[in-house]
Protein backbone atom coordinates (compact mmCIF):
# COMPACT_ATOMS: atom_id res chain seq x y z
CA UNK A 1 0.00 0.00 0.00
CA UNK A 2 1.28 3.44 -0.97
CA UNK A 3 1.96 5.65 2.41
CA UNK A 4 2.58 8.83 2.41
CA UNK A 5 3.68 11.69 4.37
CA UNK A 6 2.02 14.48 6.25
CA UNK A 7 4.12 17.11 4.46
CA UNK A 8 3.00 15.19 1.27
CA UNK A 9 -0.71 14.91 2.47
CA UNK A 10 -0.41 18.78 2.47
CA UNK A 11 1.12 19.26 -0.81
CA UNK A 12 -1.87 17.25 -2.19
CA UNK A 13 -4.54 19.39 -0.52
CA UNK A 14 -2.82 22.95 -1.58
CA UNK A 15 -5.80 24.58 -3.88
CA UNK A 16 -3.84 24.05 -7.20
CA UNK A 17 -3.38 20.10 -6.72
CA UNK A 18 -6.66 19.82 -5.36
CA UNK A 19 -7.91 21.65 -8.81
CA UNK A 20 -5.22 19.20 -10.75
CA UNK A 21 -6.54 16.12 -9.49
CA UNK A 22 -10.09 16.60 -10.17
CA UNK A 23 -9.27 17.61 -13.40
CA UNK A 24 -6.79 14.06 -13.59
CA UNK A 25 -9.90 11.70 -14.44
CA UNK A 26 -9.04 11.38 -18.59
CA UNK A 27 -5.46 10.34 -17.66
CA UNK A 28 -6.73 7.36 -14.69
CA UNK A 29 -9.09 6.40 -17.80
CA UNK A 30 -5.94 6.51 -20.08
CA UNK A 31 -4.34 4.05 -17.87
CA UNK A 32 -7.20 1.92 -17.37
CA UNK A 33 -7.61 1.64 -21.11
CA UNK A 34 -3.97 0.57 -21.43
CA UNK A 35 -3.54 -1.85 -18.59
CA UNK A 36 -7.11 -3.70 -20.01
CA UNK A 37 -6.05 -3.38 -23.39
CA UNK A 38 -2.12 -5.37 -22.01
CA UNK A 39 -3.78 -7.72 -20.30
CA UNK A 40 -6.23 -8.81 -22.72
CA UNK A 41 -3.76 -8.81 -25.50
CA UNK A 42 -1.31 -10.61 -23.98
CA UNK A 43 -4.12 -13.52 -22.66
CA UNK A 44 -5.07 -13.55 -26.26
CA UNK A 45 -2.00 -14.36 -28.13
CA UNK A 46 -0.39 -16.62 -25.24
CA UNK A 47 -4.08 -18.80 -24.84
CA UNK A 48 -3.48 -19.22 -29.21
CA UNK A 49 0.51 -20.33 -28.53
CA UNK A 50 -0.80 -22.89 -25.76
CA UNK A 51 -4.17 -23.75 -27.45
CA UNK A 52 -2.23 -24.71 -30.03
CA UNK A 53 0.71 -26.61 -28.64
CA UNK A 54 -2.01 -28.49 -26.68
CA UNK A 55 -3.25 -29.54 -29.66
CA UNK A 56 0.29 -30.21 -31.28
CA UNK A 57 0.48 -28.17 -34.01
CA UNK A 58 3.27 -26.20 -35.16
CA UNK A 59 4.93 -23.10 -34.49
CA UNK A 60 3.93 -21.56 -37.75
CA UNK A 61 0.03 -21.99 -37.39
CA UNK A 62 0.47 -20.64 -34.37
CA UNK A 63 2.40 -18.06 -35.31
CA UNK A 64 -0.50 -17.01 -38.07
CA UNK A 65 -2.87 -18.10 -35.58
CA UNK A 66 -1.56 -15.57 -33.17
CA UNK A 67 -1.15 -12.38 -35.75
CA UNK A 68 -4.43 -12.76 -36.79
CA UNK A 69 -5.91 -13.00 -33.31
CA UNK A 70 -3.82 -9.81 -32.33
CA UNK A 71 -5.15 -7.44 -34.77
CA UNK A 72 -8.85 -8.68 -35.34
CA UNK A 73 -9.44 -9.01 -31.04
CA UNK A 74 -7.55 -5.96 -30.67
CA UNK A 75 -9.21 -3.98 -33.12
CA UNK A 76 -12.73 -5.09 -32.01
CA UNK A 77 -11.79 -4.41 -28.50
CA UNK A 78 -10.63 -0.85 -29.28
CA UNK A 79 -14.10 -0.48 -31.08
CA UNK A 80 -16.10 -1.61 -28.17
CA UNK A 81 -14.54 0.45 -25.88
CA UNK A 82 -15.38 3.22 -28.15
CA UNK A 83 -19.03 2.32 -28.55
CA UNK A 84 -19.42 1.91 -25.10
CA UNK A 85 -18.21 5.36 -24.11
CA UNK A 86 -19.84 7.00 -26.88
CA UNK A 87 -22.95 4.98 -25.72
CA UNK A 88 -22.53 6.62 -22.07
CA UNK A 89 -21.77 10.13 -23.51
CA UNK A 90 -25.27 10.04 -25.62
CA UNK A 91 -26.94 8.62 -22.96
CA UNK A 92 -25.74 11.50 -20.34
CA UNK A 93 -26.88 14.14 -23.36
CA UNK A 94 -30.44 12.84 -23.83
CA UNK A 95 -30.44 13.07 -19.89
CA UNK A 96 -29.38 16.73 -19.95
CA UNK A 97 -32.49 17.18 -22.80
CA UNK A 98 -34.98 15.85 -20.88
CA UNK A 99 -33.70 17.86 -17.08
CA UNK A 100 -34.13 21.44 -19.52
CA UNK A 101 -36.98 20.20 -20.85
CA UNK A 102 -38.53 19.62 -17.21
CA UNK A 103 -36.39 22.72 -15.60
CA UNK A 104 -38.23 25.06 -18.56
CA UNK A 105 -41.88 23.39 -18.32
CA UNK A 106 -41.67 22.58 -14.33
CA UNK A 107 -39.12 24.61 -12.91
CA UNK A 108 -40.94 24.09 -8.95
CA UNK A 109 -41.12 20.69 -9.29
CA UNK A 110 -36.95 20.53 -10.40
CA UNK A 111 -36.66 22.89 -7.45
CA UNK A 112 -38.74 20.30 -5.18
CA UNK A 113 -35.87 17.66 -6.68
CA UNK A 114 -32.99 19.61 -5.91
CA UNK A 115 -34.49 20.25 -2.24
CA UNK A 116 -35.08 17.05 -1.64
CA UNK A 117 -32.09 15.50 -2.77
CA UNK A 118 -29.96 18.13 -0.36
CA UNK A 119 -32.18 18.20 2.16
CA UNK A 120 -31.36 14.08 2.32
CA UNK A 121 -27.95 15.40 2.50
CA UNK A 122 -28.43 16.80 5.92
CA UNK A 123 -29.36 20.36 4.86
CA UNK A 124 -32.27 21.92 6.21
CA UNK A 125 -33.74 25.72 7.01
CA UNK A 126 -32.20 29.07 5.30
CA UNK A 127 -29.46 27.10 3.83
CA UNK A 128 -30.95 24.35 2.41
CA UNK A 129 -33.31 27.35 0.69
CA UNK A 130 -29.60 28.93 -0.24
CA UNK A 131 -28.42 25.92 -1.82
CA UNK A 132 -31.59 25.61 -3.59
CA UNK A 133 -31.92 29.17 -5.20
CA UNK A 134 -28.25 28.92 -5.95
CA UNK A 135 -28.70 25.76 -8.10
CA UNK A 136 -31.62 27.09 -9.60
CA UNK A 137 -30.34 30.78 -10.75
CA UNK A 138 -27.17 29.19 -12.96
CA UNK A 139 -29.14 26.43 -15.70
CA UNK A 140 -26.80 24.95 -16.63
CA UNK A 141 -25.23 24.35 -13.09
CA UNK A 142 -28.97 23.17 -12.16
CA UNK A 143 -28.88 20.67 -15.21
CA UNK A 144 -25.31 19.30 -14.22
CA UNK A 145 -26.57 18.43 -10.85
CA UNK A 146 -29.48 16.83 -11.82
CA UNK A 147 -27.16 14.63 -13.78
CA UNK A 148 -25.18 13.59 -11.00
CA UNK A 149 -27.25 13.89 -8.18
CA UNK A 150 -30.57 12.73 -9.76
CA UNK A 151 -29.27 9.78 -12.09
CA UNK A 152 -26.03 9.18 -10.79
CA UNK A 153 -23.99 10.20 -13.91
CA UNK A 154 -20.74 11.59 -14.20
CA UNK A 155 -20.65 15.48 -15.60
CA UNK A 156 -17.45 14.48 -18.06
CA UNK A 157 -16.40 11.48 -19.61
CA UNK A 158 -13.20 10.61 -21.41
CA UNK A 159 -12.81 10.52 -25.18
CA UNK A 160 -14.05 7.74 -26.99
CA UNK A 161 -11.48 8.11 -30.18
CA UNK A 162 -8.59 8.15 -27.28
CA UNK A 163 -9.30 5.35 -24.83
CA UNK A 164 -9.86 3.77 -28.24
CA UNK A 165 -6.42 4.19 -29.64
CA UNK A 166 -4.90 3.85 -26.15
CA UNK A 167 -6.52 -0.09 -25.67
CA UNK A 168 -5.83 -0.57 -29.38
CA UNK A 169 -2.20 -0.10 -29.10
CA UNK A 170 -1.76 -1.32 -25.89
CA UNK A 171 -3.31 -4.64 -27.33
CA UNK A 172 -0.80 -4.89 -29.53
CA UNK A 173 2.43 -3.98 -28.64
CA UNK A 174 1.49 -6.12 -25.20
CA UNK A 175 -0.11 -8.95 -27.25
CA UNK A 176 2.96 -9.39 -29.45
CA UNK A 177 5.51 -10.36 -26.79
CA UNK A 178 4.66 -13.86 -26.44
CA UNK A 179 4.59 -14.43 -30.17
CA UNK A 180 8.20 -13.45 -30.22
CA UNK A 181 9.31 -16.74 -29.43
CA UNK A 182 7.40 -18.35 -32.33
CA UNK A 183 10.07 -15.84 -34.95
CA UNK A 184 13.26 -17.51 -32.89
CA UNK A 185 14.52 -19.67 -36.20
CA UNK A 186 15.58 -23.59 -35.05
CA UNK A 187 13.80 -23.50 -31.53
CA UNK A 188 11.25 -26.31 -31.05
CA UNK A 189 8.27 -26.05 -30.39
CA UNK A 190 8.18 -27.02 -27.06
CA UNK A 191 11.50 -24.45 -26.02
CA UNK A 192 9.34 -21.58 -28.05
CA UNK A 193 6.27 -22.22 -25.86
CA UNK A 194 8.32 -22.48 -22.43
CA UNK A 195 9.69 -18.86 -23.49
CA UNK A 196 6.12 -17.96 -24.13
CA UNK A 197 5.28 -18.94 -21.23
CA UNK A 198 7.72 -17.38 -19.40
CA UNK A 199 7.54 -14.00 -21.42
CA UNK A 200 3.48 -13.87 -20.78
CA UNK A 201 4.09 -14.66 -17.21
CA UNK A 202 6.69 -11.58 -17.01
CA UNK A 203 3.83 -9.15 -18.91
CA UNK A 204 1.05 -10.78 -16.68
CA UNK A 205 2.66 -10.03 -13.22
CA UNK A 206 4.45 -6.74 -14.48
CA UNK A 207 0.95 -5.40 -15.43
CA UNK A 208 -0.32 -6.26 -12.03
CA UNK A 209 2.67 -4.32 -10.36
CA UNK A 210 2.05 -1.19 -12.35
CA UNK A 211 -1.99 -1.23 -11.37
CA UNK A 212 -0.71 -1.89 -7.77
CA UNK A 213 1.18 1.69 -8.33
CA UNK A 214 -1.53 3.49 -10.03
CA UNK A 215 -4.15 2.55 -7.70
CA UNK A 216 -2.41 2.05 -4.52
CA UNK A 217 -3.13 -1.85 -4.26
CA UNK A 218 -0.47 -4.09 -2.58
CA UNK A 219 2.30 -4.90 -5.02
CA UNK A 220 2.81 -8.45 -4.94
CA UNK A 221 -0.94 -9.32 -4.31
CA UNK A 222 -1.96 -7.32 -7.19
CA UNK A 223 0.71 -9.02 -9.46
CA UNK A 224 0.09 -12.33 -8.37
CA UNK A 225 -3.26 -12.18 -8.87
CA UNK A 226 -3.46 -10.94 -12.78
CA UNK A 227 -0.64 -13.60 -13.36
CA UNK A 228 -2.88 -16.27 -11.64
CA UNK A 229 -5.71 -14.90 -14.02
CA UNK A 230 -3.53 -14.59 -17.51
CA UNK A 231 -2.32 -18.35 -16.34
CA UNK A 232 -5.94 -19.74 -16.05
CA UNK A 233 -6.78 -18.56 -19.13
CA UNK A 234 -3.59 -19.61 -20.67
CA UNK A 235 -4.41 -23.39 -19.18
CA UNK A 236 -7.38 -23.17 -20.50
CA UNK A 237 -6.78 -22.52 -23.92
CA UNK A 238 -3.81 -25.40 -23.87
CA UNK A 239 -6.53 -27.89 -22.31
CA UNK A 240 -9.04 -27.40 -25.01
CA UNK A 241 -6.37 -27.72 -27.84
CA UNK A 242 -5.31 -30.91 -25.95
CA UNK A 243 -8.83 -32.77 -25.75
CA UNK A 244 -10.04 -31.54 -29.50
CA UNK A 245 -6.71 -33.50 -30.29
CA UNK A 246 -7.24 -36.68 -28.56
CA UNK A 247 -10.86 -36.87 -28.34
CA UNK A 248 -12.19 -35.08 -32.32
CA UNK A 249 -9.00 -36.01 -33.65
CA UNK A 250 -7.38 -32.55 -34.60
CA UNK A 251 -4.17 -32.25 -35.52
Amino acid sequence: MKKTTPEHLYNEHRPEAIQQRLAGTAGSQTISDAVLGGIDGCVTTFAVVAGAVGAGLSASIALILGFANLFADGFSMAVSNYESIKARQEYADAIRRTEALHIEQIPDGEREEIRQIFQGKGFDGETLEHIVATISQDRRLWIETMLTEEHGLQKTSPSPGKSAAVTFLAFLMVGALPLLPLLVPGLEMQRQFVLSAVIAAFVFFAIGMLKSLVFAKPVWRAGIGTLLTGGAAASLAYLTGYLLRNIVGIG
